[in-house]
């Protein structure tokens, strides 16, 4: 039995998993062996493929994941963690005197459509009473914005921690706001296909498992959870990139399963 999961890049629970061999081995305790397949990034890609049967498990934003759930989907959610508090929200460069959110009215704002960024401008504009069209939304996907934004052809950036540890630990940017300043409720969500779930329960239950406790771990040593498995090349974390991974880490949620209070709200 194999659990086709997508490959975890270079920081984080999933990424030291693979590097030290310790979710094989969770999964070998069930019979099953894990494939990493493609690599991670949107979740809205991620569904396409786990509709398409090519992926078994993914991760991905409520945010997104409502939106897929909307059009017919193979797939169903299996664990939630609560919203990141310090590495999701709005970068503005230096220097770029913008100072509140009532700055961003008129401007160029980089968002993913339908994801978290977009989730994190409309709800920073409402909490200000700000209408939704006032702030311009340009829809790129996050890992072809990066070189958009230090160009300055946007005017910021709505994001998430994967993406916005680089910039701010390049040193020229800073947020705006933050997910505990607009108070998001952008929880991150595991999906499993979901005739996968309902034939193999118990391989279902073991990476749960192993995220749980090592969400928990990376909160506690979040130095072990960054450039997990090189320092050097594009996907390692540079300057003081690492530093501020390792501050998000500190203040993350761990990996739980979904309540009947989360699909509720959901």
């Amino acid at each position: 039995m194999t659990v086709r999961v997508p490959d975890p890049g270079n920081s984080g629970a999933l990424a030291l998993g693979k590097r030290d061999g310790s979710l094989e081995r969770a999964l070998a305790g069930v019979g099953a062996e894990v494939a990493w397949t493609g690599s991670a990034g949107p979740f809205a890609p991620a569904t396409q493929s786990l509709n398409a049967d090519q992926l078994d498990i993914a991760t991905g934003s409520i945010t997104s994941g409502i939106t897929a759930l909307s059009q017919n989907p193979r797939f169903s959610f299996f664990t939630a963690t609560a919203p990141d508090p310090a590495g999701e929200g709005i970068l503005v460069r230096d220097g770029s005197g913008m100072e509140s959110i009532d700055d961003l009215v008129g401007r160029k704002v980089a968002v993913n459509e339908g994801g978290t960024g977009e989730y994190l401008l409309l709800k920073a504009l409402e909490q200000e009473g700000i209408a939704p069209g006032e702030a311009e939304r340009v829809y790129l996907r996050p890992d072809q914005t990066g070189a958009v934004f230090t160009a300055g052809q946007v005017d910021a950036w709505a994001v998430w921690a994967a993406y916005s540890v680089a910039e701010i630990g390049g040193g020229e940017a800073h947020f705006l706001v933050d997910g505990e300043d607009i108070a998001s409720d952008n929880y991150s969500l595991t999906a499993v296909r979901t005739e996968f779930a309902e034939e193999h329960p118990d391989v279902v239950r073991a990476p749960y498992a192993y995220l749980h406790e090592a969400s928990a771990r990376q909160r506690e040593d979040p130095e072990a959870f960054p450039n997990v498995n090189t320092e050097v090349g594009p996907q390692a974390l540079t300057g003081d990139a690492p530093r501020g991974q390792v501050e998000f880490a500190a203040q993350g949620g761990t990996v739980e399963p979904i309540t009947d209070a989360d699909i509720e709200r959901f």
